[in-house]
């Protein structure tokens, strides 16, 4: 896929203890975004926040919070991000989804099994 030039970025924070029928939330949201086929999404955990409820939400080590914010990051064309967007209508019931233009200067992958490869990538045990 080449994607250069304008672009929207789409960006879903939500707790981290978020579910959809038992699985994380943010799971669910990339598997849907790589069945969408958009260019790719990226998972990253806060180390602390609050939201609209106002109940922050830390990594502090006396709080031993395991409600951490994450956001989930989607980078692609306007039209396949808004695209996209129902599915999130679906998903999100509490959180903040927000897009924003972007200009994509290089967007390149490995060339590890080609297209449609779709082994999984070793993240080093950090996909708990």
């Amino acid at each position: 896929m080449r994607l250069k030039g304008p672009a929207l970025r789409l960006t879903v924070y939500v707790e981290e203890d978020a579910s959809w029928h038992h699985k994380p939330l943010y799971h669910e949201i990339v598997h849907r975004a790589r069945q969408a086929g958009l260019a790719g999404a990226s998972v990253i955990r806060g180390i602390e926040g609050y939201g609209a409820s106002s109940e922050l939400h830390t990594s502090r080590i006396l709080s031993l919070s395991e409600d951490l914010p994450l956001a989930i990051v989607i980078v692609d064309t306007p039209e396949r991000i808004r695209a996209f967007l129902p599915q999130l209508d679906e998903l999100v019931t509490e959180g903040l989804v927000m897009v924003d233009e972007v200009e994509v200067i290089r967007y390149a992958g490995r060339a590890a099994g080609g297209a449609g490869d779709s082994r999984p990538v070793d993240t080093g045990g950090r996909d708990s």
